[in-house]
């Protein structure tokens, strides 16, 4: 699958992948932090944003989307940074494939199952009656119950398209019938450790990155660093955004 992809600056390329829910424009921060230096290819992966819609949204899948528009732009080796499900997506690109990743950054997830309840705001979002007299206001309410958390809600409503005829920018029937993968982490058929550098970016205030996780980083990341952002959560990006561009910047420039 070719994805959609948001492309700006000059320079070396460098990939970013979004998070679940989530579409490249929500990395416009790091895009637009790495852009004096970078053209940074921000992409759309399956089911969100602007890129198709698909069944079979595995990290294998998604990986192999990310090649093949890769290779669509003629780029063959360069930087993945992905936070969340992109990094699981990133991960899985360079255990499978280490010739295509030259560098690895991953935000905030580890290669290990979650246990999440997602199910809950799949199936509110697609419940919610998607009129041409829907406002974000009524969106938000009806959201609500399922989405107790006002900026995740606020995240949600991201990708709520409205007018005429209201949509999500998100293949929600997909993603449904997804989520086990998603919450899940399989190691690619064949794998191997692999053997560039890597960067694993955590919020301190995140639950998502274990100390029991860092054997099984290490196992299949044996040069990765790490680095806590102080006073960040899971969207460390969004609520300490200098403090990411900075550390990205030191892990890119380093050689």
């Amino acid at each position: 699958m070719i994805l959609n992809t948001l492309i700006s600056g000059d320079g070396p390329p460098v990939i970013l992948l979004h998070g679940l829910f989530g579409a490249a424009r929500n990395l416009g921060v790091i895009a637009r932090g790495l852009a004096p230096d970078y053209r940074v290819v921000a992409l759309d992966l399956r089911n969100h944003g602007d890129s198709p819609n698909g069944a079979g949204m595995t990290y294998a899948a998604m990986a192999e989307d990310v090649l093949e528009t890769a290779a669509a732009l003629g780029l063959h080796r360069l930087p993945v940074i992905g936070h969340s499900m992109g990094g699981k997506t990133a991960m899985t690109l360079a255990l499978s494939r280490p010739d295509v990743v030259s560098r690895l950054a991953v935000l905030d997830i580890a290669p290990i199952p979650y246990r999440h309840e997602y199910d809950d705001y799949v199936r509110a979002m697609r419940a919610l009656p998607l009129t041409a007299d829907l406002t974000r206001h009524a969106a938000d309410e009806w959201l609500a119950a399922a989405v107790p958390d006002r900026s995740l809600r606020a995240f949600l409503l991201n990708s709520l398209v409205l007018g005429e005829q209201p949509h999500w920018r998100l293949g929600l029937p997909e993603i449904a019938a997804a989520m086990p993968d998603l919450v899940n982490w399989t190691d690619p058929p064949g794998w191997q450790p692999y053997p560039g550098p890597a960067l694993f970016l955590r919020g301190a205030n995140s639950l998502y990155v274990q100390p029991e996780a860092e054997t099984l980083i290490d196992a299949r990341f044996p040069n990765a660093a790490r680095q806590t952002i102080e006073g960040a959560g899971h969207w460390l990006h969004a609520e300490k955004p200098q403090q990411v561009i900075a550390a990205l910047k030191d892990f890119l420039y380093h050689e």
